[in-house]
């Protein structure tokens, strides 16, 4: 055993561990370990596009994804497997995801709720009233959120894939304001740490959960007051039919000033919030 609670923090789509290490420094000051998971077809080791980084990009709006077989089930396991680690060390650990990261996190659950002792959603997609992601994001009620814009078509290609790199600063700037309206468009260093592949099984992969297993583990919702790529009005539906689900266990709400990305932006005041929840825990 080497510590008392951990948080054990998943990333949202085109992101990665490396997104939240000053919100692991901070929670670190409060006593609390922060592990930071990679999803597989994320992280340092994860495959680009053969010209995503050289000159012109070559092939960028064509060439086939290495990510084009992942699966639901291969993010699941993965993440069954970090949790499980970290459970043999831990006595209490709390499962923070971020985004669509919801997705596989609340499949963990699902299938083994005694892996965490509490589930924390920051503006994550929430399955319990809509299996997958994509459902909500065509939602009305979603219709004035901001997308980052997609390179290539999908299917062909195999995964969802965005440019940060793009010569082109309109296409740059609504990545930026999409994940990081709050972020000062001078510090444009942030394009380095996003991958331009994400899988279609995390964004299109149906995540089923039930009140009998996903919806007897505690959780809380933090809500991002400002988040341009999940609106407000689209984590207060998700957070409404969760609750519809399991009206005996509803969501604890907590909400944070700023856009989509607090673990970049404010991570102090995050850590804090997740710190106060996991002591909870």
């Amino acid at each position: 055993m080497t510590g008392t609670t951990a948080c054990v923090l998943v990333h949202g789509a085109w992101h990665s561990s490396l997104h939240w290490a000053a919100t692991q420094r901070a929670l670190a000051a409060q006593g609390i370990t922060g592990v930071a998971v990679d999803l597989p077809g994320h992280g340092v080791t994860a495959p680009l596009p053969s010209g995503y980084l050289r000159p012109g990009q070559p092939g960028l709006a064509t060439e086939p994804s290495a990510l084009a077989g992942l699966t639901t089930e291969v993010l699941v396991d993965a993440l069954i497997a970090d949790l499980a680690e970290v459970r043999r060390r831990f006595t209490s650990v709390v499962l923070v995801a971020h985004s669509a990261g919801g997705g596989p996190a609340s499949a963990v659950v699902e299938r083994h709720p005694d892996l965490v002792d509490h589930v924390v959603y920051l503006s994550a997609f929430v399955p319990a009233g809509r299996p997958r992601f994509g459902e909500y994001v065509t939602d009305p009620v979603n219709a004035g959120a901001a997308h980052a814009p997609r390179t290539g078509d999908p299917e062909v290609l195999g995964a969802f894939r965005i440019n940060p790199l793009s010569p082109d600063p309109a296409e740059v700037e609504a990545i930026r304001r999409a994940f990081l309206t709050d972020w000062p468009a001078d510090r444009p260093g942030w394009r380095l740490t996003l991958h331009p592949d994400e899988p279609m099984a995390s964004l299109a992969g149906a995540y089923p959960v039930t009140a009998g297993r996903w919806g007897r583990v505690p959780r809380s919702y933090i809500r991002l007051t400002d988040d341009l790529a999940l609106p407000p009005a689209t984590q207060d539906l998700m957070i409404a039919e969760a609750d519809r689900l399991t009206p005996e266990r509803p969501f604890a709400v907590h909400s944070l000033p700023g856009g989509h990305s607090p673990f970049l932006t404010r991570p102090a005041e995050l850590a804090e919030l997740l710190g106060r929840i996991a002591k909870q825990a």
